[in-house]
C-alpha cells in the first residue's frame, strides 16, 4: 500500500506548471522513528509458505512500523486527500462536468480505448483528458492527436494520482462547462483504489490477456469501481479465458458492478460504452442549468 511505502514525495510535476508553484502537497509521507521500537508483525513465522502481509488492520507491512501506526498514517493522508477531492467534486458539479477516473493495470489497452473513445465522440461532446504516468508525456501526445485537450501529470515514483494533483491539473486544463473529463490514472490496480479524486465514477479496464482472476486478486479496485470494461474481447478465440468466471469474480467483490465487453481495436461493444457515458452525463446534469431532457432510450436509439 503506497500510503506506507513512501512513493512519490516531491517528485510529481504537472505539465506547464513551474517548480516554484505553491504546491502544498497532500501526500506528505512522514518519517517516523520509533525509539520504543514498537514492532508488531501481522505475519506468522514458521507456519508454512503463506506470508500474507494484508491480514493486520493496516492490510500492509512495513519493517519497523506497527500496524496501528500505519493505520494512523493512512487515515491522515486519505483524510487530507478527501478534502481536496471534495473541493474538486464541488467545482466539477458547479460546472456540470462529468469526470471519469480510468483505472487499470499496465497493458490493459486503456490508452487505446481512450483514444478511440475521443475520436468517436469528439464531434458530439466536449472532451478533455488528464493523463497520469510516472514518466514521459507519450500518452498525452497520443491523446492530443485526436484533437482533445490534454494535460500530463508525471508522478515520479508515485504509483497513483491524488486529488491535489488533479485539482491543479483542472485549473490549468480548464475543461469546458458541461464537458466529459477523463482522468487516465497511473497503471496500477492497487493504490488508485484508495484515492478519491472527486470523480463521478471509477471505471476499471481489465483485458482478457490478464487472467480472469484479477478481480479477486485485487478486490479493492473492483469494489471501488462502478463499471468494468472487459477489453480485448477480439482475442477471445485465441486465449483460454473464461468470461463468465471473470464477471462472477468481479461481482463477488462488488455485486453492483456494471460490466461491458468491448474491443477498442475492432470497436465491438464500444457503442454500449458510449451509451453509458451519454447516460451518465445526462444524470450528472440533472438540476444543472445545462440540463437536457432526460431521455436515455431516445439517446441510445439515436447513437446506435
Amino acid at each position: 500500500m503506497c500510503t506506507v511505502c513512501g512513493c512519490g514525495e516531491g517528485e510529481s510535476r504537472i505539465e506547464g506548471v513551474t517548480d516554484d508553484h505553491d504546491h502544498s502537497h497532500s501526500h506528505d509521507h512522514p518519517h517516523h522513528h520509533h525509539d520504543d521500537h514498537e514492532h508488531e508483525h501481522s505475519h506468522a513465522h514458521g507456519h508454512g509458505d503463506d506470508h500474507h502481509y494484508g491480514h493486520g488492520p493496516a492490510r500492509a507491512h512495513a519493517p519497523g512500523m506497527s500496524q496501528s501506526r500505519m493505520v494512523q498514517i493512512e487515515q491522515d493522508i486519505l483524510s487530507k486527500n478527501d478534502q481536496y477531492a471534495n473541493a474538486n467534486r464541488q467545482m466539477l458539479a458547479d460546472q456540470g462536468i462529468l469526470a471519469l477516473n480510468l483505472v487499470s493495470s499496465p497493458g490493459s489497452g486503456k490508452t487505446t480505448l481512450l483514444t478511440r473513445t475521443l475520436t468517436d465522440l469528439k464531434d458530439e461532446l466536449s472532451l478533455a483528458v488528464i493523463e497520469g504516468d510516472q514518466e514521459t508525456s507519450n500518452d498525452a501526445e497520443r491523446i492530443r492527436e485526436t484533437g482533445a485537450h490534454a494535460i500530463q501529470i508525471n508522478t515520479g515514483k508515485g504509483c497513483h494520482l491524488d486529488a491535489h494533483q488533479v485539482g491543479h491539473a483542472i485549473e490549468h486544463l480548464k475543461p469546458q462547462t458541461g464537458s466529459v473529463l477523463f482522468i487516465e490514472n497511473v497503471g496500477n490496480l492497487v493504490c488508485p483504489a484508495a484515492f478519491d479524486l472527486g470523480e463521478a465514477h471509477k471505471v476499471a479496464i481489465l483485458s482478457i490477456t490478464e487472467g480472469e482472476d484479477k478481480p479477486i486478486k485485487y478486490p479493492d479496485m473492483f469494489h471501488a469501481a462502478d463499471l468494468m470494461l472487459l477489453n480485448k474481447i477480439d482475442l477471445l478465440p485465441h486465449l483460454n479465458f473464461d468470461v463468465d468466471k471473470c464477471i462472477a469474480y468481479a461481482r463477488r467483490v462488488n455485486p453492483k458492478l456494471q460490466v461491458l465487453k468491448v474491443s477498442a481495436t475492432t470497436g465491438e461493444g464500444m457503442s454500449d460504452w458510449y451509451a453509458w457515458i451519454r447516460g451518465s452525463r445526462q444524470l450528472r446534469l440533472i438540476g444543472h442549468p445545462l440540463s437536457e431532457p432526460l431521455n436515455i432510450a431516445e439517446s441510445v436509439k439515436n447513437h446506435v
